[in-house]
């Protein structure tokens, strides 16, 4: 039996000479890895190309896996974006953003809003006129309200510290070492409030951004098994200096 969905690829990888392995996201809210047939011939309907990081495809595929594999029999574009593959700071932003979700949403089944608020996401910084270098820094915090670990900012007053291991403000410094003193602390609550229309009045320095960077990868880290470094950080971070 056949399958029809829509999803966003987030890897792709050679397997043997002619096919991909593509782990995807797709609208269900699963993750999902497929295995794809590409051509090089000019007129062929599956190309590598096609599955470029947060590409968004609607398929077919066979409901049934091999070896954890499901196989694409027919794939197109479902969005075609019109800036992020030629603005070279939104493909810098899409190859990070594409590598995050991947380690990111690894456990995810049965989703749905964790897909849809992706794909709004990608849609808005498409359609985005001028540089916006914190999307992702909004992305990446808004995402926890999807995945299961939103900071807690209820208890947030001048001078508390920041438990980044239970997300939540505490007036003592923890027992453990993962903790954000009361200056940095207190910018969480900025930042949780921020949005995709308004995230251009927070300005921030190179220095800023960078750690406000490392801050939320080490909650990720946190929260995430198996969550690493990402090797498109620093790219990520050059071209937004």
């Amino acid at each position: 039996m056949v399958e029809k969905t829509q999803g966003i690829v987030l890897r792709s990888i050679k397997y043997g000479d002619h096919s991909l392995i593509v782990d995807m996201l797709i609208a269900q809210g699963d993750r999902r890895s497929f295995v794809v047939h590409v051509s090089t011939s000019k007129n062929a309907k599956m190309r590598q190309l096609l599955f470029q990081p947060l590409s968004i495809l609607e398929l077919t595929f066979e409901d049934h896996a091999k070896n954890g594999l499901y196989r694409i029999k027919s794939a197109a574009m479902a969005v075609s974006f019109s800036t992020i593959l030629w603005d070279a700071s939104k493909t810098a932003m899409a190859l990070f953003l594409a590598e995050f979700l991947y380690y990111a949403t690894r456990d995810e089944q049965g989703n749905e809003p964790l897909y849809l608020y992706v794909e709004q996401s990608l849609r808005w910084l498409d359609g985005a006129v001028g540089p916006c270098p914190n999307f992702h820094l909004v992305l990446m915090m808004r995402l926890t309200r999807f995945i299961g670990f939103f900071p807690n900012t209820d208890d947030e007053q001048e001078g508390r510290y920041f438990d980044l291991l239970n997300g939540c403000f505490r007036s003592g410094v923890p027992t453990h070492a993962e903790v954000l003193a009361p200056d940095e602390a207190s910018k969480i609550k900025t930042l949780m409030r921020l949005q995709f229309e308004t995230m251009h009045l927070f300005k921030m320095t190179r220095a800023e951004r960078a750690r406000c960077m490392d801050v939320i990868l080490r909650y990720y880290r946190l929260h995430v098994p198996g969550f690493p470094e990402l090797k498109s950080l620093e790219v990520l971070k050059a071209t937004f200096s």
